[in-house]
């Protein structure tokens, strides 16, 4: 389900780089399409791993968290990034697997995100769980 390679990452590696984090869950509140990665049951990534459009299989996206400015500063520079779908566009992006981004952008946006969501939790969470 997770083994197909789209260009410069794929989704097992994008799943099990995510999961390689401190205290992540992954579930499919949305559907069997859309993997959820959580810290602290706080979403910090969305996996689309089976996206279609009018019946017709499309590569798969993420959404993760982003600074804002950033955000936007991404979104100017790669056509892979997009604002988020179905999310917040100023605090998410969408990026696409296979057109500018290699696997190191991607997975330093990943490394963001996590660290957006840690940063906010509260200082008792933060100290039970790390």
């Amino acid at each position: 389900m997770f083994t197909k390679n789209y260009g410069n990452m794929d989704v097992e590696r994008f799943r099990d780089y995510c999961l390689s984090k401190l205290h992540v869950t992954e579930g499919l509140p949305f559907g069997e399409d859309v993997l959820v990665f959580k810290v602290a049951e706080k979403m910090f990534a969305l996996l689309r791993i089976a996206p279609k459009r009018d019946g017709v299989l499309e590569e798969p996206t993420a959404n993760l968290k982003c600074d804002p400015e950033r955000a936007v500063e991404l979104r100017e520079k790669y056509r892979s990034v997009e604002p988020g779908y179905h999310m917040s566009k100023k605090h998410w992006n969408t990026i696409y697997f296979n057109q500018d981004l290699n696997e190191k952008e991607i997975k330093e946006l990943i490394d963001h995100s996590y660290q957006l969501i840690v940063d906010k939790l509260p200082k008792k969470i933060k100290e039970q769980l790390f």
